[in-house]
């Protein structure tokens, strides 16, 4: 019985072509954004839709430290830092983490993931009739951390600060809330009205939780993010951050004050009863935080290659969605099906990787792909995406800008 009810669901799900499948991709080291596909003898395909926006996971830098410390401490952590121990190299990058963002202390998590479902679980628990008032494009763990909770929850309009503002005053101002929200949404690419949101959230006397996971590294003073870039980071109560993309490696951490931080640390099952990260992964994120902290090479060429592939799209009339801000460039499809034969045909007839973005990612009818430069990309490279792309387009008969948007893209 248990089996046909999720055969059925399975069913159900490729029907709608829904159904994920997997490329495996092996990327080679020391020639990102190049990567092997499984049985085949071709050259190397270009991977286009990476979360190692900035190569760091390449890096010499952080490779030695990763090998030095796998020498020095082993593979494995031995367990939680309760039972196994807390490493020494946990409170350096603690402390890195927490100085990046201005903060009085910081906490490591063994994925980004974690750090958002643990830590939204545990403030909505520890503190009494928390209201939470979540953006409605939030990323999935944060949506799995706050429904895991029986406290009252709002969905505000994405990034619509008046309705936030209504939603806040309909409760007493001496009513516990938390405001939830991105930085930078990674299926738009589009920048949250930080400033705004942060006033009026603390106009209403409501905590705010900060995700930057697809800024840190790549924007701001240091790389620190959004809300550094624009001087607000300090007004920011709990910013969260992962190490698995611009630092490019694993892990996720909330920074904050020492008794918000500390609270987390004390009471968050997803903490207390997870295993570490090993000592060579922690070291490998030491590194590449360190070096990002005073290192503008990464940033200002992603900067630079954002660009130049933004020309290159307009070029070839390719309906990069004018939502996108950011380093993020999602190319509207708007079909499930069309949207992964044409991966299929960019990967095996142009040797271009990108995996198409479907429903639950984004909502049926904008099913798209998600592409970035990055440092390590070519000029040559760039211009040959935006070739693959309008011949892929114009194959499956795809809608180019000029009739998606009814002109070319901006």
């Amino acid at each position: 019985m248990y089996q046909s009810l999720l055969r059925e669901q399975l069913e159900l799900l490729k029907s709608s072509n829904q159904y994920r499948t997997f490329t495996t991709l092996s990327r080679i080291c020391g020639q990102y954004p190049l990567a092997k596909v499984e049985g085949k003898h071709q050259d190397p395909v270009v991977v286009w839709c990476s979360n190692d926006y900035l190569g760091m996971s390449q890096h010499p830098l952080v490779r030695e430290r990763m090998h030095q410390a796998l020498e020095t401490y082993g593979a494995g952590s031995g367990g939680s830092r309760n039972i196994g121990g807390s490493h020494e190299l946990y409170a350096c990058l603690e402390g890195s983490l927490a100085d990046w963002h201005g903060k009085e202390a910081a906490l490591v998590f063994p994925t980004g993931f974690g750090s958002n479902d643990a830590t939204l679980q545990c403030l909505l628990r520890q503190i009494p009739d928390c209201v939470v008032a979540s953006d409605a494009l939030n990323h999935a763990s944060i949506v799995s951390g706050i429904r895991a909770t029986p406290n009252e929850r709002k969905v505000f309009r994405h990034n619509d600060v008046r309705h936030l503002e209504q939603i806040l005053a309909s409760y007493p101002l001496g009513q516990p809330k938390l405001v939830v929200f991105e930085s930078i949404y990674s299926m738009d690419g589009d920048i949250a009205p930080i400033d705004e949101i942060i006033e009026v959230a603390k106009r209403f006397n409501a905590l705010t939780y900060l995700d930057e996971v697809h800024a840190v590294g790549m924007y701001g003073p240091r790389g620190a993010g959004i809300a550094a870039e624009r001087g607000i980071a300090e007004q920011v109560d709990i910013i969260q951050g992962t190490m698995a993309k611009a630092i490019g490696v694993i892990g996720g951490y909330i920074a904050s004050t020492q008794i918000i931080v500390d609270a987390v640390r004390s009471f968050a099952t997803g903490f207390i009863f997870t295993t570490s990260l090993p000592p060579a992964v922690t070291a490998g994120c030491l590194a590449s935080v360190e070096h990002l902290k005073v290192s503008n090479e990464e940033r200002d060429r992603l900067h630079c290659n954002t660009a130049y592939l933004r020309e290159y799209l307009k070029r070839y009339d390719i309906p990069v969605m004018p939502c996108s801000q950011t380093h993020v460039l999602p190319v509207l499809v708007g079909e499930a099906e069309r949207c992964k034969a044409a991966a299929q045909r960019l990967l095996h007839t142009h040797g271009v990787y990108l995996q198409p973005i479907n429903y639950p990612s984004v909502p049926v009818g904008t099913e798209r792909f998600r592409i970035n430069a990055t440092p390590n990309h070519g000029h040559g490279q760039i211009e040959h995406l935006a070739a693959s792309l309008r011949e892929t387009f114009e194959h499956f008969s795809i809608p180019l800008a000029s009739k998606a948007f009814g002109m070319e893209v901006a």
